[in-house]
């Protein structure tokens, strides 16, 4: 038992005689610097054969930009944002989509979202283009 409690005794002291060593390092670190939040989030949206043909850009964190209604678009954009994947990934190869035709709408984004380049191309060919679509409506605008 004395073997037992001398071990125990001494795992007890261990954080208090590692602190002051730790500390030091610890205190002196200083923080790592990151972008501005704008230099991260910005998207360049270009509209075709929509009712709102054009170029704007979005901010988000804070919302701005050229784009109407900034702040619905970046609350839209953070709910389709989740860790892992890319929100603005194309319909899978091999989809079973509805052959509905949604309208001659186009539309390309670049830029950065969540520190990933976007760089993708939207239509409304078929149901999973629409769908697609329709989940950035505040980006992209929703059908006519």
């Amino acid at each position: 038992m004395p073997l037992r409690r001398l071990l125990l005794g001494t795992l007890a002291l261990a954080p208090a005689l590692l602190a002051p060593a730790v500390l030091p390092a610890a205190a002196t670190a200083a923080p790592v610097p990151l972008p501005a939040p704008e230099a991260m989030d910005h998207l360049t949206v270009t509209l075709k054969d929509t009712s709102h043909d054009g170029s704007y850009d979005l901010y988000c964190h804070p919302a701005g930009g050229t784009l109407p209604d900034p702040a619905a678009a970046c609350r839209q954009l953070d709910q389709q944002t989740r860790w892992g994947t890319d929100p603005f990934a194309p319909v899978p190869a091999g989809s079973d989509c509805t052959m509905i035709y949604g309208g001659p709408q186009r539309a390309h984004v670049t830029g950065v979202w969540a520190g990933r380049r976007v760089n993708a191309d939207f239509n409304r060919l078929n149901g999973c283009e629409i769908a697609r679509w329709n989940k950035f409506s505040h980006l992209l605008g929703s059908s006519r």
